[in-house]
């Protein structure tokens, strides 16, 4: 398994290298002795998560506030196109985004550090995404960032053939920034409503 940083520190690429015959494919989708060397230890992950879209359905931006969640993120069937912008307010980077496709043919995991925002872009008929997290997912701290805001001016693959509500009404890559959502281990004192405001991935 090879591993890649990226624009932004913390978020690692993890390139595994499946078995493939004509039965299939083989591939381990972790290594924990790889893992650790980089600072990444699967057992601090608390709860696994899984998502199933339809070709062209948009999901984000999205994170969490009171000190934010780390990510490991994979496509286990169909292939999207992941973004992940950071949000650490007292990141160098703050604000810039990366790029990467996740699919079932390279097998490829993304690892996302605390207080970054996420969203993805279905190009596959469809996509299963698979998420291991290091803290136990809480609706009262879910963060949304409008996935069009033209602060963050991200090149999606496409209009979003479908939305959720959510995700329509989000707040502004400002309000954000207005908010203690990206503040490191603190709670979201005075974050505005359009920022916080649902549940739902």
């Amino acid at each position: 398994m090879e591993v890649e940083s990226t624009a932004l520190e913390g978020v690692l690429l993890f390139r595994p290298r499946p078995f493939r015959d004509g039965r299939g494919f083989f591939s381990r989708t972790w290594d924990s002795a790889v893992g650790e060397e980089w600072g990444v230890r699967r057992g601090d992950h608390v709860q696994d998560s899984q998502s199933r879209s339809a070709h062209g359905v948009l999901r984000g931006l999205h994170g969490r506030g009171a000190g934010g969640e780390a990510k490991i993120i994979r496509v286990a069937h169909g292939a999207a196109q992941f973004v992940v912008v950071d949000g650490r307010l007292e990141s160098p980077t703050l604000g810039r985004h990366v790029t990467v496709r996740l699919d079932d043919v390279d097998l490829v995991s993304i690892r996302v550090p605390r207080r970054m925002l996420t969203g993805f872009y279905v190009v596959g008929e469809v996509a299963d995404v698979c998420y291991a997290m290091d803290r136990v997912h809480d609706g009262d701290h879910a963060v949304a960032v409008h996935h069009a805001d033209p602060d963050l001016a991200i090149d999606w693959p496409g209009e979003p053939g479908t939305l959720s509500e959510r995700d329509r009404v989000a707040g502004t890559w400002q309000d954000y920034l207005r908010s203690t959502a990206g503040a490191p281990d603190t709670e979201p004192v005075g974050a505005s409503d359009s920022v916080l405001n649902g549940r739902a991935r």
